[in-house]
């Protein structure tokens, strides 16, 4: 069996991951901005908000980026076994 082809999907799919997070941090900020710029004063309340968002997409990302990996290494892994 090839593993070029487990590791190309690897690589697919941690981009896909990146693409979704960018999107949505870029969504997340847009809105902020735009709720900063209608209401000055609750300014520090939505940057406060956005941040946490923000680190949470980044959290659920990192360990989704690196998943295509663990299931490219671990077919690897079956694949010697079984010859």
């Amino acid at each position: 069996m090839d593993l070029g082809i487990a590791y190309l999907g690897a690589a697919i799919g941690a981009g896909l991951v990146t693409i979704g997070t960018g999107y949505g941090i870029g969504k997340i900020a847009s809105s902020a901005m735009d709720g900063m710029a209608r209401q000055p004063e609750a300014a520090g309340k939505i940057q406060t908000g956005m941040i946490i968002a923000c680190a949470l997409i980044e959290g659920v990302a990192f360990f989704t980026a690196l998943a295509p990996f663990t299931i490219a290494g671990t077919l690897a892994d079956v694949v010697k076994t079984l010859g």
